[in-house]
Formats: structure tokens, C-alpha cells, sequence
């Protein structure tokens, strides 16, 4: 076996995609055909989806539990669902790609940014794709916070992105991404999700991003050359 090989044998595992919200959550199994009824998770083909919990505490215990089960030592983990953008000009329904997830803790380096902005942007034709780091919060962010967010890089926020990622690396080497839909943006601030335009719009548009997961998860399981 070579050394590529030995590394996509010691890396490869299923796909688990996490979420926070009930919305999200629909979204996502609304995309997947085949879902299996159930509170948190739901097989659907290539991928299990858990639905953790809002908060970043709530993120990591949900994570730790499904990760500690038969067959998910190397299963490959992406985060997403829905975040507030930082950067001006952005929309509600664009994207976000995390080149890397932050948090008091640290910083979590993200795989495959490029391959999975690519994948998205044909996943999601017509809509942004936005890459950089994606900073966690353990709170709704609003007003002057957002500023002094962005002055750090961040291009955008959310609540369970990081303590995700910080929980599927502590102590395994594995597939890490996160992937989130603006729903909340500097000039389009959020009153209530799904009951405003650039709510629907973000809805829609993570319904569309399943085949974009499962070309990442592939491809970054490919021997490197």
C-alpha cells in the first residue's frame, strides 16, 4: 500500500452532517431521499445528519455521543446550517465556506475550502460564495459586536460551527468543513427566521447543497498526487 493510500484507509469513514435548528434540519432532509424518521439524525444514502442543538455546549456533547458510536471513529464531519455575515455586501442565501472555525479555545483548519466553494458554486448556481474564517459565539451577534468580529478576519458568525469541529478533531485525524447560509447580513438584519425574505431565501438555498457535501467528502478521500 502506498502512502496515499494508507492515508485515505486511515482517514476515510462516513459523511456526518450536523445542524442546530429544526429548520435546518427539514432543509437538509427535505433535500436527501430515503430519510429514516427520527428526533436527531436521520440516514439518508452517503450521509447521517444530527441535529445537535442550538449552543455551542449543546453542539460538542451531541457530537461526542454520535462520534463514540460503532463506525463513526473516521467518519468525516461538516457543520453547517444557517450564520450572520460580517462582511458588507453581503445577502441573505449567499454562502459561507470556513477556511478555518474559531472559538476561545482555538482555531480549527478546515479541508478542502476551494473544492467544496467549487462544488457549492455549482450546486448553487447564481448565488455567492464566500470563503474565510468563521468565528463561533455563544450568543445572537448584533450592532458593534459585529464590527469588532470582523476587524479580527472573520467573514461571518454562528453558535455551534466551532465547538463542532473543535469536538470532531480532539484526538482523531479526520475530514473537517463547515458550510453556512447568510441569513443575517449587515444590511439585511434578521427580525424572525422564515417569516422575512432573506429567511426563505437561505431555506432554499440549503436544501440545494447536499450534492456539494457529498462531492467534497469524495474527493478529499481521493489519494493526493
Amino acid at each position: 500500500m502506498s502512502a496515499a493510500e494508507g492515508d485515505r484507509e486511515a482517514r476515510g469513514g462516513p459523511l456526518l452532517v450536523a445542524c442546530a435548528l429544526r429548520i435546518e434540519q427539514v432543509a437538509l432532509r427535505s433535500a436527501g431521499h430515503g430519510c429514516v424518521r427520527g428526533t436527531d439524525r436521520a440516514q439518508a444514502g452517503t450521509h447521517t445528519l444530527l441535529r445537535t442543538g442550538m449552543g455551542p455546549r449543546a453542539a460538542e456533547r451531541a457530537l461526542r455521543r454520535t462520534l463514540d458510536r460503532a463506525g463513526m471513529d473516521r467518519a468525516a464531519v461538516l457543520a453547517t446550517g444557517f450564520c450572520a455575515g460580517l462582511v458588507p455586501g453581503m445577502s441573505p442565501g449567499d454562502l459561507v465556506v470556513a477556511e478555518e472555525t474559531r472559538d476561545p479555545r482555538g482555531t480549527v483548519p478546515c479541508t478542502g475550502t476551494a473544492l467544496l466553494a467549487e462544488a457549492l458554486a455549482r450546486a448553487v448556481p447564481g448565488r455567492t460564495v464566500h470563503t474565510g474564517p468563521l468565528t463561533g459565539s455563544d450568543h445572537v451577534v448584533r450592532g458593534q459586536e459585529r464590527a469588532h468580529l470582523r476587524a479580527t478576519g472573520a467573514v461571518a458568525v454562528d453558535m455551534e460551527s466551532a465547538a463542532t469541529l473543535w469536538a470532531a478533531v480532539r484526538g482523531a485525524d479526520r475530514l473537517v468543513a463547515a458550510v453556512r447560509v447568510i441569513v443575517d447580513a449587515p444590511e439585511h438584519e434578521l427580525v424572525r427566521i422564515g417569516t422575512v425574505r432573506g429567511g426563505i431565501s437561505a431555506f432554499r438555498v440549503l436544501r440545494a447543497v447536499l450534492p456539494a457535501f457529498y462531492e467534497w467528502h469524495r474527493s478529499s478521500l481521493l489519494p493526493r498526487r
